[in-house]
């Protein structure tokens, strides 16, 4: 759910790479709930190491947004080049004014407009650091219990009985030799 809230809200602010990363991580993420009910231990594997992946990718989210190691919020990395957009929560953040001034006098950009954002409770930035802090935390969370269902459904495999397959004295077995031969002594 909190992929599905984090896409929603990517797709508002046209952020095109988080909106692939996310759809990437849902396919993930059921394919993951898939082979847990399907006791398939492959596909939870794949789900741990997606988790790892998912945890990098939210560092740079994190990086991203607070410009650390050259880094820049304003450049349009998250976008493709494709657009200017910037993050849903930079017009509309908690408390936010969004104040729009047209620009009539120059020619070409009659249909856009100047917008001033004023009045912010939260920053946006810091809004975008809590998503991915947040989608850190569960992707530790599922890490853990994807390794914890692999070592119990492979657990599970190694304990089954094939009737008397793995057992050194099986209860079904059958004895090739005669019972006086096997109480035979043996003379040095």
């Amino acid at each position: 759910l909190a992929a599905l809230e984090r896409q929603v809200f990517d797709f508002l602010g046209y952020q095109w790479a988080p909106i692939l990363a996310n759809f990437l991580h849902i396919i993930i993420v059921i394919l993951g709930l898939f082979g847990t009910i399907q006791y398939r231990p492959r596909y939870i594997v794949v789900y741990a190491i997606w988790t790892a992946i998912w945890v990098t990718w939210n560092i740079f989210i994190i990086c991203f947004y607070l410009e650390v190691g050259g880094l820049s919020k304003d450049s349009e990395l998250l976008t493709f080049n494709i657009s200017r957009h910037q993050s849903w929560w930079s017009e509309n953040g908690p408390g936010c004014v969004r104040k729009e001034a047209s620009m009539s006098g120059l020619k070409g950009l009659e249909s856009h407009s100047y917008v001033s954002v004023i009045g912010c409770a939260l920053e946006y930035r810091y809004i975008e650091v809590m998503h991915s802090s947040f989608q850190i935390l569960i992707a530790l969370v599922g890490f853990v219990y994807a390794c914890y269902v692999v070592s119990v459904f492979t657990e599970e495999e190694d304990s089954f009985d094939f009737i008397g397959g793995f057992d050194p004295f099986p209860l079904y077995h059958v004895n090739e030799k005669p019972t006086n031969l096997l109480f035979k002594q043996t003379y040095l």
